[in-house]
C-alpha cells in the first residue's frame, strides 16, 4: 500500500468517525504526524490528483484548513468537511460520456453516509435525523464502515440492521427503510396483505405445473422471492432482480440469513461464492442486478410480479413480450393518488383514461389498470383472463393469466369500453359495444336526471375494463393455499372476494377432501375436510364420479358463466334523510328477497354489489327504513326492539 492509500484510508476513517474530520485532537494529532512523516510529498486525500498535486506537509495542512476544514458541518461532535473526490455519480452528456459537474464538491452524512452537495441541504438532512431520533449508532452499530468501492454508496456493516420476520422469513432492514427517497432497500410493512395474495396466486399456479420460472422484478429486500423459495421449495425456480447494487447486496445477506443458496447465473447454474450458507441450504434463488425491462426481454418466465415504486405501466410491454402461455402476471400499483382521482392529468398521461371522483372510485381504479394491462398484452398478440383485482388503501393488485394468440387478444380488447356516469345520482352504465355514434347517450342511463335537471348531467369515463374482475375457481384454490400456509390475515378477504365473484351472500367452501366440520364466518359457511372418504375412491386409486358430484360440477360450470355485476352502491351514500336504514346484512337479505343478485364488496365496507338499478336499490332501502323519532316528540309511539336495531354493524 502506498503512502497516499494509507493517508486516504486514514482520512476516510477519521472523516466519518472522529474529530479528525474537523481538526485533529490529541490522539488524532499523533496519528496525523506519524502518517505525515512517512514521506516527503503528500497528496490531498479529499481531492483528486489532477486538482491538487502532491506537496510538502506544511502546504498540505494549509490546503486542508483553507479548503476542506473551513467549510464544515458539525453534528454530535463530528465535523464533516467538504470532499472533492468523485464519490457522486457524474452526469452523462448527450454523447454518453461522463462530464464533471461544477457542483462536484459534496459532504458525506456521518449518520447514513449519503452524499449531499450543498451545505444547507446537509444541515436540513441532519435535522431530519435528529427529529427521527437517528444517530450514527443506529446505522452502524459499531465503528466499522465498509469502503470497498469508493465510487458507490457506503454501506454500514456490523450490527447495522433490524431483523424483521414475516411468514417465517427473516429480512434485514435499514433504519430508514420506510422512506424510499432516502433508502435503497425500501420495505413497507403495510404491504403484507399484498405479499400474501401474490404468494397464494403463485402457489395455485405451482399446483397446475412445476417447476415454475418465477421473477420478482423489483426485489428491494427480497422478502417476496425468499418467501416463494422457502415455502414452495422445488416447485419454483425463483429469480430476484433489482437494478440497485445496495439492494442486491442486501438480498444476498437475507438469503444467508434464511439458509437459502444464492445462484448467480442461468442455464448450468453455478453457485456464487457469496451465496455460501452454513449447513444444508433449504432452497436456492438466483439474484440478478439488471433493469427489469431487460431481464423480462431476455428470458421467459411462468410467473412475473411487478411492484415498482409508483406506476407499473413502463414495464407492461416487456412483461407480456416474453411470458409463457398460461402464465400469470401480477401487477401491484402504488400510485394511489393517480388511480384514486387525485391527479387527473397524471391519470390521463399514464393510463390514457378520463375519470372523476365517484363513490366506486376503487373499482374504477382496478378496471382502469386491467384495461391498461389488456392493451399491453394485445400489442404482443396475447389476451388476458382476470383472476383477481384488489384495491385497498395503499395499493391496487391485479393478477391476470396470459392467453397466447391474436384471437384471445381480440376478445380481451372487446371488453374495454367507455362508461357513462351521472353526476347527480351517480348512476352508471357501460356503453354498448360498437363504434356507431348514437344520437343521445343519456338514453342508456337508467336514471332520468337529464330530463329533470338543467344542462349536461353526465360524463363519459374510460376506457375501462368491462369484463369480470374475479375468477371463482382460482379464488377458491387461493383460499385453500392461504389455509394450508396459515395465512390467517387474508382468509377473510379471500372469502369476501369469492362471494363477490359469484355475487352471493352465503357460499360453502371446501378446504380438503371429505368429512364436514362447518364454521360460519362473515356470512360464509366453511367446510373443512379432514379425511379422504374411502368410498369415493376405487381400487385403482381414481376418484369415483357419482351422480351427485356430476350435478355439482355442472352447477359450478353454469355459475362460472354468470358474471358478477359491475360496480356497487354505498348504503351510506344513498341513505334517506330522516330515516334509519336497516343493518347491512338485513338489507342484503331484503334485496335477495326482491329477486336481485347481491353481495358485499371488499372495495367498500358499506358497499353493496347488485344487479339492481339505483332506483330499485333506493326503493328497497326506503321500504325497510324507519323514521327517526326525537325525544321532544311527546305522544309518539314507542319503537319496538326490532325497529330500534336499525343501525349498521
Amino acid at each position: 500500500m502506498t503512502s497516499k492509500e494509507k493517508l486516504c484510508d486514514y482520512f476516510r476513517e477519521a472523516y466519518i468517525h472522529s474529530d479528525l474530520a474537523g481538526r485533529p485532537g490529541k490522539a488524532g494529532g499523533l496519528k496525523w504526524r506519524q502518517v505525515m512523516s512517512e514521506a516527503g510529498r503528500k497528496a490531498c486525500p479529499l481531492c483528486p490528483e489532477e486538482k491538487f498535486k502532491a506537496c510538502y506537509s506544511h502546504k498540505l495542512r494549509r490546503h486542508l484548513q483553507n479548503l476542506h476544514w473551513k467549510v464544515y458541518v458539525e453534528f454530535e461532535g463530528h465535523r464533516m468537511c467538504i470532499c472533492h473526490l468523485p464519490c457522486r455519480q457524474l452526469k452523462s452528456s448527450l454523447s454518453g460520456d461522463q462530464v464533471a459537474s461544477r457542483l462536484a464538491a459534496h459532504y458525506h452524512c456521518v449518520v447514513c453516509s449519503v452524499t449531499i452537495a450543498r451545505k444547507t441541504d446537509m444541515i436540513s438532512h441532519l435535522k431530519r435525523h435528529v427529529n427521527k431520533g437517528e444517530t450514527e449508532a443506529s446505522y452502524t452499530g459499531s465503528s466499522e464502515v465498509s469502503f470497498e468501492d469508493p465510487g458507490k454508496r457506503y454501506i454500514p456493516i456490523g450490527q447495522a440492521y433490524e431483523i424483521m420476520k414475516e411468514l417465517g422469513t427473516n429480512v434485514q432492514l435499514l433504519p430508514n427503510h420506510t422512506t424510499p427517497q432516502k433508502s435503497d432497500t425500501y420495505f413497507n410493512r403495510k404491504m403484507k396483505t399484498n405479499r400474501q395474495l401474490v404468494f397464494c396466486s403463485l402457489a395455485v399456479l405451482a399446483e397446475e405445473r412445476s417447476p415454475l420460472d418465477c421473477l420478482d422484478a423489483f426485489g428491494a429486500t427480497g422478502i417476496m422471492g425468499l418467501q416463494w423459495a422457502k415455502h414452495l421449495r422445488s416447485a419454483v425456480k425463483v429469480t430476484i432482480n433489482d437494478i440497485n447494487e445496495s439492494c442486491v447486496k442486501m438480498i444476498r445477506e437475507n438469503c444467508r440469513l434464511n439458509h437459502i443458496r444464492v445462484e448467480s447465473s442461468r442455464g448450468p447454474r453455478h453457485t456464487d461464492v457469496a451465496g455460501d450458507v452454513e449447513g444444508v441450504p433449504i432452497a436456492s434463488v438466483e439474484v440478478v442486478k439488471m433493469d427489469a425491462n431487460v431481464i423480462m426481454h431476455l428470458r421467459p418466465f411462468d410467473y412475473i410480479h411487478l411492484d415498482p415504486f409508483g406506476t407499473a405501466v413502463n414495464y407492461l410491454d416487456a412483461a407480456f413480450r416474453n411470458v409463457r402461455n398460461l402464465g400469470i402476471v401480477s401487477i401491484t400499483s402504488t400510485d394511489t393518488g393517480t388511480l384514486y382521482s387525485k391527479a387527473l392529468n397524471v391519470t390521463l398521461r399514464h393510463y390514457g383514461c378520463h375519470i372523476v371522483r365517484t363513490e366506486y372510485y376503487k373499482e374504477l381504479a382496478a378496471r382502469m389498470v386491467v384495461a391498461t394491462v389488456a392493451r399491453a398484452a394485445a400489442r404482443c398478440n396475447k389476451g388476458i383472463e382476470v383472476l383477481l383485482a384488489v384495491a385497498l388503501e395503499h395499493f391496487v393488485l391485479v393478477v391476470v393469466r396470459v392467453l397466447r394468440g391474436p384471437t384471445q387478444a381480440d376478445e380481451a380488447v372487446k371488453k374495454i369500453r367507455q362508461l357513462v356516469h351521472c353526476q347527480w345520482c351517480e348512476e352508471r352504465v357501460f356503453l354498448r359495444a360498437g363504434n356507431m355514434v348514437e344520437e343521445n347517450l343519456y338514453r342508456q342511463l337508467p336514471c332520468n336526471c337529464q330530463g329533470s335537471m338543467p344542462g349536461k348531467t353526465a360524463v363519459e369515463l374510460g376506457p375501462l375494463w368491462a369484463g369480470p374482475l374475479f375468477n371463482t375457481g382460482f379464488l377458491r384454490r387461493m383460499l385453500f393455499a392461504a389455509v394450508q400456509h396459515s395465512m390467517d390475515d387474508i382468509q377473510a378477504l379471500v372469502k369476501t372476494l369469492i362471494c363477490e365473484s359469484e355475487c352471493t351472500t352465503l357460499k360453502s367452501f371446501v378446504h380438503g377432501a371429505s368429512s364436514h366440520a362447518n364454521q360460519v364466518e362473515c356470512g360464509v359457511v366453511i367446510k373443512t375436510l379432514k379425511k379422504e372418504d374411502k368410498s369415493s375412491v376405487d381400487q385403482s386409486g381414481k376418484r369415483k364420479m357419482s351422480d351427485e358430484s356430476g350435478t355439482v360440477l355442472k352447477k359450478v360450470k353454469s355459475e362460472a358463466l354468470l358474471e358478477h355485476p359491475p360496480f356497487y352502491y354505498s348504503i351510506h351514500r344513498h341513505s334517506i334523510r330522516g330515516m334509519n336504514m336497516p343493518k347491512l346484512n338485513k338489507f342484503l337479505q331484503y334485496l335477495t328477497e326482491a329477486g336481485f343478485r347481491v353481495s358485499r364488496t371488499h372495495f367498500d365496507p358499506t358497499g353493496v354489489r347488485t344487479d339492481a338499478s339505483l332506483s330499485q336499490f333506493k326503493s328497497v332501502l326506503t321500504k325497510y327504513s324507519v323514521p327517526t323519532y326525537t325525544g321532544g316528540q311527546g305522544g309518539g309511539h314507542a319503537l319496538s326492539t326490532e325497529e330500534t336495531a336499525t343501525t349498521m354493524d
